[in-house]
């Protein structure tokens, strides 16, 4: 074959150009006419053009070093789908939905986000020539998979019976989960060619923790292997505090899900009574931790109170009106639509009744009324108040037909109660959301007469007594009601208050927020 040469613009680097100009100078001779014209067929191919074109392309694409945006394109995905079936839709809306909704894109955004969270490094090292010696034939398998710095995403168990190591979860959306290699009910017999069968169920889970990068598992399959794990939709606002690393009865302490109290977290299964997966919303982790069943945890509840009593010698009795034990609450995501009442809007805390006083302005006959001692006291026998009491001597309630009189109206209410009165009004009928005002208070001052009342503005100097008590109620509030509470508005002062309040009504007509699902089924 006879050589030829492509003379090279100046700063010509592209390789399917390279490639076009060296088709156009192959010149088939006598000697070597065939190997001329399949050349100028190869290099004439649009195929191969294409490819060098994708080449450059992706070698440019490399070179920038790109970062995602984001790491969860498909949760937010669903996220959008959601809010468009909340409530009618136009037609692009609905063509958004469609889109959205449609496996292909679905698929291309499950590949990228796991593009952007995964690492790709270390190469999987090829087996050792040995293994193959020692696998029995349809019995053992090896799995290999890369793990940089994450949990494996399994947990593991003794058999009582027979002693063997068995896996007894396989964590959604964790490195096992992604290999789909492993599975509940597998045996397994060795971590990086160390032997696991005499070894105690912590020795192994230190082994897994601490490997790192390629990591190898000789593992006798499961005879019925469980179905994949389904992804559930199944919401739960959670009202407790829960940390993994101080819970001792955990199965694997770096597999567990620690959330606050207002953490809306997805349940992804609930085939273990003790232990569920799930994950929290709005975190990019695609992987699923463990977090304690609603049963186990109210026994945890329980047996922690029982200690305590028999240490004090003295009974914890709840809130009156509150559940026994708080951990979990179904929620899902609820919208205004406009034929339905505006949702009762509840503030909280001793700023709140400032704000009121200092910006709204109420006046008699339009935002309370006066009646006579003996109406207000038959009122309360009858149970018309959501809540009453006595002030400077004189008697105030909040009546609960007044509440339905405005939304009636198809106008927002906003009430100022007291804390206990979310027990009454938290019901389907008024789907309260519940605002805490809570004064900017200083943790300290210099001199005792520069401070000025959080909740009052400029309207007052206040002692360091009238400081404390208000960080004790604000605190009170916060341990007792916090879990109810949707929005904490820090009032630094009147006019940022109310602008900030009058933001969170706009925001309660236009968007979806999430709310107990038992509001919306009866």
């Amino acid at each position: 074959m006879c050589s030829c040469q492509a003379a090279l613009k100046p700063g010509m680097h592209w390789l399917h150009e390279t490639l076009a100009l060296l088709t156009s100078q192959l010149r088939p001779d006598a000697n070597h006419k065939e190997d001329m014209v399949f050349l100028k067929d190869v290099f004439s191919e649009k195929s191969l053009a294409y490819l060098m074109k994708i080449h450059e392309k992706l070698r440019q694409y490399e070179r920038q070093s790109p970062t995602p945006v984001l790491h969860s394109a498909s949760s937010l995905a669903e996220d959008v789908a959601e809010e468009l079936q909340s409530g009618p839709m136009s037609v692009e809306e609905k063509e958004l939905l469609h889109l959205l909704t449609s496996p292909h894109l679905r698929a291309v955004l499950s590949v990228h986000d796991t593009v952007a969270q995964k690492n790709f490094d270390p190469v999987l090292p090829p087996l050792p020539d040995d293994f193959e010696d020692e696998l029995e034939e349809e019995s053992v398998k090896i799995v290999r998979l890369v793990k940089n710095k994450e949990p494996l995403g399994a947990t593991i168990r003794r058999d009582e019976a027979t002693g063997a190591v068995i896996v007894a979860r396989v964590m959604k959306g964790g490195a096992a989960d992604r290999s789909g290699l492993v599975h509940v009910g597998d045996e397994l017999r060795e971590v990086n060619g160390i032997s696991v069968m005499h070894k105690r169920p912590d020795e192994i889970s230190q082994l897994l923790s601490q490997s790192q990068g390629s990591i190898t598992l000789k593992i006798i399959p499961a005879i019925k292997e469980e179905d994949k794990l389904k992804e559930s939709k199944v919401y739960m606002r959670a009202l407790f505090d829960y940390n993994p690393l101080d819970d001792k009865a955990t199965p694997c302490q770096e597999a567990g899900l620690p959330f606050k109290p207002g953490d809306i977290l997805q349940v992804v299964s609930q085939d273990d009574g003790t232990w569920w997966q799930a994950k929290k919303v709005g975190d990019s982790n695609l992987r699923a931790g463990l977090i304690p069943s609603k049963q186990f945890q109210e026994r945890s509840f329980r047996l922690s109170r029982k200690d305590r009593q028999g240490s004090s010698g003295e009974a914890n009795a709840s809130e009156p009106g509150e559940p026994e034990f708080l951990t979990y609450e179904e929620v899902t995501r609820y919208q205004q639509r406009p034929n339905e009442r505006p949702r009762l809007v509840v503030l909280i805390g001793k700023a709140a009744n400032h704000l009121f006083l200092e910006d709204f302005h109420e006046k008699e006959g339009v935002e309370y009324h006066f009646v006579t001692k003996q109406a207000f006291d038959a009122d309360a026998q009858n149970n018309k108040f959501i809540e009453y009491g006595e002030y400077k001597e004189n008697q105030y309630g909040t009546s609960i037909e007044a509440i339905r009189s405005v939304q009636a109206k198809n106008k927002m209410c906003l009430v100022d109660v007291q804390p206990e009165a979310l027990h009454t009004l938290r019901t389907g009928e008024f789907k309260p959301y519940v605002v805490f005002v809570k004064p900017r208070i200083p943790e300290s001052r210099r001199r005792r007469s520069a401070a000025t009342s959080p909740a009052g503005g400029e309207h007052g100097r206040i002692t360091e007594e009238e400081l404390q008590e208000m960080r004790q109620s604000a605190q009170q509030i916060e341990q007792q009601y916090g879990h109810l509470v949707d929005r904490v508005l820090i009032k630094e002062d009147s006019a940022s208050a109310c602008a900030e309040l009058r933001g969170i009504l706009e925001r309660l007509e236009r968007e979806a927020f999430w709310v107990p699902i038992s509001w919306i089924r009866t």
